[in-house]
């Protein structure tokens, strides 16, 4: 990594960009004097810790002159808004279905770099997959993945497709599991348990006892041990597996990465050609 870089935030005072600063601070990746944030009212509201103090501009350009690496924090829909010019400044986007030739295009980066977060950057345990073009060389890849390390698990992966793919299915965040924890306490409620009991009790499902996946040797080992009892578990999971779970899945993760695919952004820029 270089030894002193200013970091950027467009949108940073969103909660993915209030989550991202926090992290690179915290971590020391950055310092205080190294990263700046943008928002179209020029502020902070509510900042506490080492939020507080950050510098916060609205003024996009001016963001863009100042750092040597900027992360574009906006929402698809937000994007035309987003007036810049970056040249030869390092471009980190985390705009969902843009992407590298229209981010590039938008915004004049010649160095530019797709990356799909998720929510649990909240909590410091995101997996950030990253895309970067052609013009990215080693040490700007080295700096990619380190950044995104102070926010959880990272890996470069090298097509458009896999990254829409992995926007569908990591990016999403905790939306499957909720989804599982909704099914799993409407059925317990439908067994006559109280709310709580059923809250609590799907939470430890959820949860806690899934945390027991990534401290054994993995999902296929631990399914097979459990199937191998031929008990209640076992039961439990042909049951889910004969009703078509899986297929479900699929088809739910099929249509997730057919909208990210779906190029939520229309690159319209005056005086700018491929």
């Amino acid at each position: 990594m270089r030894d002193t870089i200013t970091i950027g935030i467009i949108g940073g005072t969103g909660w993915l960009g209030r989550s991202i600063a926090t992290a690179l601070l915290d971590s020391g990746f950055v310092g205080l004097e190294s990263l700046i944030l943008s928002s179209r009212s020029g502020e902070l509201k509510g900042a506490e810790g080492s939020l507080a103090s950050v510098q916060v501009t609205d003024d996009n350009q001016r963001l863009v002159g100042l750092s040597d690496v900027v992360i574009l924090s906006v929402r698809p829909e937000d994007l035309a808004a987003v007036k810049i010019d970056l040249a030869d400044t390092l471009l980190v986007s985390l705009v969902a279905g843009v992407s590298l030739h229209d981010i590039a295009l938008h915004s004049g980066a010649r160095r530019v770099v797709r990356a799909m977060p998720n929510a649990a950057l909240e909590l410091r345990t995101s997996y950030t997959p990253w895309l970067a073009n052609e013009q990215v060389d080693g040490p700007d890849k080295i700096l990619v993945q380190r950044l995104f390390e102070t926010c959880g698990e990272a890996d470069e992966v090298f097509s458009e497709n896999d990254l829409d793919y992995l926007t569908a299915l990591s990016g999403t965040g905790p939306s499957y599991p909720a989804l599982l924890a909704k099914a799993l306490y409407d059925g317990a409620i439908a067994q006559g348990l109280s709310e709580t009991v059923a809250r609590r009790a799907v939470t430890g499902v959820v949860v806690h006892a899934s945390q027991l996946i990534s401290e054994t040797r993995g999902f296929e080992a631990l399914l097979d041990t459990l199937v191998g009892y031929r008990g209640v578990s076992a039961a439990g999971i042909q049951g889910m597996t004969a009703g078509g779970l899986a297929a479900s899945v699929s088809a739910g993760i099929s249509r997730a990465h057919e909208v990210a695919q779906s190029r939520l952004f229309d690159v319209k820029v005056p005086g700018r050609t491929e």
